[in-house]
């Protein structure tokens, strides 16, 4: 029996690589804690020591031997005005700049072949970021790491157990050289992972009938407070646009916890929200990433509003559903370990491949307090590798505005909780509103400042100027120099969905994440279309001022209460509730044509890029004349609404 663990963990650091030269070998007595956990962490429970007999797999970052390289080329061609500004990394070219020094590979092997570990055991990454140390008996990972493996599981519940350590030690020698190690300290489940609160679904309307074909199902019909795609697509101004970039365009779906989409309900769906698609082109494929499964007779709800959302923004362009196995947990029912934690093991199918879909949406999520800090930086690091190939990285801000339940710490005082990977730098955390004319804050949208990551320079210019409004309230309770979370928002509230052919109704950010993904990807549909990169990294475009401010509807009201508190205001400008705003497909295609593509270069023209023959009985010539005005009135007043 084997643990399976596969991981991509590269970049990012706060130690550095001094001491790189220093001979070899070196004593590997001189322990030093890695990382541990004052206490088991909150909510789980001990079961006790694993099978005897268990081996485990070892995934062991390395540091690269230029640490902030990654980082550099990443903004060079993340940032309007630099000169690679869209001239994105190949794999290859990306590999190399992650390359661990040999010196680090030796200093590791050494350690590694000192406690008994064949070399024909270990494997090495793309790259060369990471060791796959395989077949490890769990006493020897004891030994290696000075460590106490045990199964865990989130208490009161029946959950599969995960096995964990609630410490970890390494060789002082090695501190400067081995990021983190894993599976060592992240504990997470299914339930942890989930960020739309499935509790707050509804039945919307009626059950429909199972359709074979793709008519009209009545009891779809919205009620007056539900959220569609016809309105979330004149909101946002992406009603006409005809993507035309079908064979090199893609976005791809993120599924987790055995959840997945089903054809027949997407059809469904679509039939009612979209009638305008071909029946043909309403469909996607599916990858599956560590024992992953995929069984479309038990449609999950996270599954289903996510295809049919990015679907019903971004048809006809490919969409492929990644649906990732494992969950770093353990079968109590057959005494095995189930394999690999789901970010990583997306990674790790990602990175090696020549061709990776331009746009990504993900809408799960966990507490940044409970991520290992060099766990989280390992993956960040992971995520700026995508962002230098041209991938654009959404992921939900999370559901629970500054955070759930009293938020105190060990010593009693109260810290605002914020999500990762949301908190990550090199992704876009995508928040939440409701209302229309004018759009508010949600009170569920996630929204706050990392305690793992210093705030980026895109957010030197808007985040100092909200905290300089806010005064000294909350002084204490959250991190003032960190990242700040979200970067956009869009609707997320009372979305219809389909689920196993009956409506349902859902909140979250997790419906905000697909729309604004969808988006994104019409505007990389329009790029690649013009012969150019697409977006790749957004936050320094969308951060720029005279450029991506102008694509976007300000949120000036709203807040996300938690912690006991009445959490963040929105404000004019950047703030941690809706971030810079909603999206203006319209205007951000106006910058790109400015920015990117030039005035008289594009192939198509503006109008061409349209469909202006639209004549459904719900938009009149006065709602069409507005959808095409530009000014400057539209950019925080949506110019149409549908009654």
């Amino acid at each position: 029996m084997r643990y399976s663990w596969l991981s991509v963990l590269l970049v990012l650091t706060v130690a550095s690589l001094t001491g790189l030269a220093t001979p070899l070998p070196q004593p590997w007595n001189d322990i030093s804690v890695k990382h541990a956990w004052k206490t088991v962490p909150d909510n789980w429970e001990c079961l006790g020591p694993p099978p005897i007999g268990i081996t485990i797999d070892l995934y062991i970052a390395l540091q690269p031997k230029e640490e902030n390289v990654l980082m550099e080329a990443l903004y060079e061609v993340s940032t309007p005005g630099r000169p690679k500004y869209g001239k994105h990394l190949s794999k290859e070219e990306v590999a190399k700049l992650v390359e661990p020094h040999p010196d680090t590979l030796e200093l590791v092997h050494s350690w590694l072949a000192h406690h008994g570990v064949h070399s024909s055991s270990i494997s090495t990454s793309h790259g060369g970021g990471w060791l796959t140390v395989t077949d490890v008996p769990v006493y020897r990972a004891n030994e290696l790491l000075s460590a106490s493996y045990q199964l865990y599981r989130l208490a009161g519940t029946n959950d599969t157990a995960i096995l964990r350590t609630v410490g970890y030690a390494l060789p002082k020698v090695l501190h400067a050289h081995v990021k983190t190690v894993a599976p060592t300290t992240f504990f997470a489940s299914a339930r942890t992972l989930q960020l739309t609160p499935h509790g707050h679904s509804s039945r919307a309307a009626g059950a429909p009938e199972k359709a074979a074909s793709r008519g009209p199902v009545s009891v779809l019909s919205s009620r007056d407070e539900d959220t569609t795609p016809e309105e979330l697509r004149w909101l946002y101004k992406t009603y006409t646009y005809k993507p035309t970039a079908l064979t090199k365009n893609a976005i791809g779906i993120v599924g987790l916890n055995n959840e997945f989409p089903s054809p027949t309900d997407l059809d469904m769906f679509m039939s009612v929200f979209r009638p305008d698609t071909d029946p043909d082109e309403v469909t996607f494929t599916v990858e599956l990433v560590n024992g992953g499964q995929y069984d479309p007779s038990w449609p999950g709800t996270e599954a289903s509003l996510n295809m049919q959302y990015a679907q019903a923004i971004a048809n006809p362009t490919p969409h492929i559903f990644y649906s990732i196995g494992g969950g770093l947990r353990w079968s109590l029912a057959n005494n095995e370990p189930i394999a690999g934690d789901e970010y990583l093991m997306w990674m790790a199918h990602l990175v090696p491949k020549e061709k990776i879909p331009q746009t990504m949406s993900v809408s799960y999520g966990v507490n940044e307090k409970d991520v290992p800090a060099e766990y989280a930086w390992s993956v960040c690091g992971m995520f700026m590798q995508l962002g230098a190939r041209g991938v654009s990285i959404l992921f939900s801000s999370g559901d629970n505005g500054v955070g759930v339940g009293n938020c105190q710490d060990t010593s009693g005082r109260v810290r605002f909780i914020p999500k990762f990977p949301a908190t990550c730098p090199y992704i876009t955390s995508v928040g939440g509103t409701t209302s229309s004319l004018p759009e508010v804050a949600a009170e569920l949208s996630g929204g706050g400042f990392s305690n793992y990551f210093a705030r980026p320079a895109y957010q030197n210019v808007v985040v100092p100027a909200f905290l300089r409004s806010l005064g000294n309230q909350y002084d204490g309770m959250y991190n003032p120099g960190g990242r700040g979370v979200p970067d956009v928002s869009a609707q997320a509230l009372n979305f219809v969905i389909v689920t196993n052919t009956n409506p349902f109704r859902v909140n979250g950010t997790s419906c905000a994440t697909p729309t604004v993904a969808g988006i994104i990807s019409l505007l990389n549909d329009y790029l690649i279309s013009e012969g150019k990169d697409p977006l790749g990294f957004l936050n320094p475009w969308l951060y720029t001022t005279d450029e991506g401010m102008f694509g976007l509807n300000d949120i000036k009201s709203g807040s996300n209460p938690g912690c006991g508190t009445d959490g963040f205001t929105a404000i004019p400008g950047w703030d941690p509730v809706t971030g810079l705003g909603t999206p203006d497909f319209f205007e951000l295609l106006h910058v790109l044509l400015r920015t990117r593509t030039g005035p008289g270069n594009q192939r198509r023209t503006f109008r061409d890029v349209f469909n202006k023959s639209d004549t459904a009985a719900t938009r009149d010539a006065k709602g069409m004349d507005e959808y095409f005005l530009i000014n400057s009135s539209t950019r925080s007043t949506p110019a149409y609404k549908h009654d």
